[in-house]
């Protein structure tokens, strides 16, 4: 179950980001890329938005990834949930790295990524929430790559 969940992350590349700051949650409808095991995604802002300083106040983040676009039949949507730990990346290698798959795959956002106040956010993976259709509900938390628990409804 890991793996599909994992799948449907890296095989998409949008996803609405839900921080939060002194009990107010804001979203930001964001572009992003994973490493290659998909439990960390990386994406851009500025160091002047609310989302920015949301994360340096509280780390705590969710995600949502969904398969809306193209779906005919609504109760065949997943939507998968992630709850993770964001923070600004601060390794100058890979920063380069993700940069640069960044404009690889979102070559609308250079401007963002080209802007002195520009900073990349890295996203690590503590759990996923699966559901497929509106009722089935599939839970893991991520200890490691190797190790999941997880739970189903």
């Amino acid at each position: 179950m890991l793996k599909k969940m994992i799948a449907l992350l890296t095989s998409h590349d949008m996803c609405v980001l839900a921080t939060c700051r002194d009990h107010k949650p804001h979203c930001s409808l964001m572009a992003y890329v994973t490493d290659d095991q998909g439990l960390t995604l990386y994406m851009v802002t500025r160091r002047d938005t609310t989302k920015y300083r949301n994360i340096v106040d509280n780390g705590h983040v969710s995600l949502l990834v969904d398969t809306r676009q193209g779906a005919g039949d609504r109760a065949s949507i997943r939507s998968l949930t992630v709850e993770g730990w964001a923070a600004p990346l601060m390794d100058g290698a890979r920063d380069v790295e993700m940069r640069r798959r960044l404009q690889e795959r979102h070559p609308q956002i250079q401007g963002l990524l080209d802007h002195p106040q520009s900073t990349l956010i890295e996203v690590t993976v503590r759990a996923f929430l699966l559901l497929e259709g509106p009722e089935k509900a599939t839970h893991i938390t991520v200890t490691s790559v190797d190790t999941p628990s997880s739970e189903s409804h």
